[in-house]
Parts: structure tokens; sequence; C-alpha cells
């Protein structure tokens, strides 16, 4: 992970989560964004003519290294953390860091462990039985410049994970409407 991705890392976790209720959006393109429900990574890839998703890192950490919110949404176990950046056209669009419970492993139509530089969004809902929930939005600070971001748990066949995404100063949701 270089300083940029250890950057993003540090204004994700330090963001105050909120409901979508409690957020107030500056604008109708950052609630759309904010609120998608289905694939980011598909929204994301109509906004360019190349998408493309850098795998910072694939590895499993252990259930002490979960913090109480991650916790409460996933339970307590060994969590695959798959970190990406998601670039549209060349410039870094979003981090993504997305914790799944190995027990979320088990079962599957697709080995996540092998995603690499696949999109999650695409091969998670491709699935019928796939829906999000538990979605909070928040800002982050990065080098003066406010960031929103957001963290949803994804359910596949009945199995949760939890993806935070931050988005970065050349994403589309900050493009004026």
């Amino acid at each position: 992970m270089n300083q940029s991705d250890s950057q993003y890392l540090l204004a994700l976790n330090s963001v105050h989560w909120q409901k979508p209720e409690e957020f107030s959006f500056p604008t109708v393109n950052t609630k759309h964004w904010l609120l998608e429900k289905g694939s980011l990574s598909h929204l994301l890839a109509c906004c360019c003519d190349e998408f493309n998703v850098e795998l910072i890192s694939n590895d499993f950490i252990q259930e002490g290294d979960l913090n109480d919110d991650e916790i409460n949404l996933l339970g307590e176990e060994v969590c695959l953390l798959r970190k990406v950046i998601l670039t549209g056209d060349g410039q870094p669009w979003i981090f993504g860091r997305t914790l799944i419970p190995q027990s979320s492993l088990q079962n599957q139509q697709y080995d996540l462990t092998k995603q690499g530089s696949t999109p999650l969004g695409v091969t998670v809902f491709s699935l019928d039985d796939t829906h999000r929930d538990a979605l909070e939005i928040g800002v982050a600070t990065l080098d003066g410049q406010y960031l929103f971001a957001r963290r949803s748990r994804l359910w596949m066949n009945h199995k949760p994970m939890l993806v935070a995404e931050l988005f970065l100063p050349e994403s589309p949701i900050y493009n004026k409407e």
C-alpha cells in the first residue's frame, strides 16, 4: 500500500457514520451517488470510457482487528479484507474497503478470494439473491478537502459483507449538476 492508499484508509476510518435520513445532502447528484442501491461499479463504468479496479490488498485479518461497528454488522470472525481503487479513464475515483467474513466465503457460486481486478459489485449483483442494508453516510477530510463516504452491508446468498467507499476528489459525485 502506498502513502496515498494509507491516507485514504485513515480518512475512511475517521468518518462519523450517519443514517441517510440524518445526513444533509448538498446536491441531488450527491444524494444519487450515496444512496445507490445497486452496483456502484456499474454506475461508475457508465461515466467513463475505461473503468478499472486496482487491487491494493486481498488478505485475511483476525477477528481481533475488527472494530466494534464491524463486529456489530458482521459478527466476530476472521475476515477477508479487500482494498481497491476504482478508476475511471485513469483517474482514481473510489477507495474501497470490503470485509468478508470467512463464513460468507463458504458455499458461494464465486470464489471471492480470487476476485482480483474484477469489480466486486459486478460479481455480487450478478446474483438474484443480493441486497444492501445498514447504509450509512459520512464525510472525511483529506488534505483539507471534504470527501463523501458511504458504508453498507451487502448480502450475497444470505451471507454478509461490509463495504466502505471513499469518493476521491476526481469522482463523478463532485460533478456539477
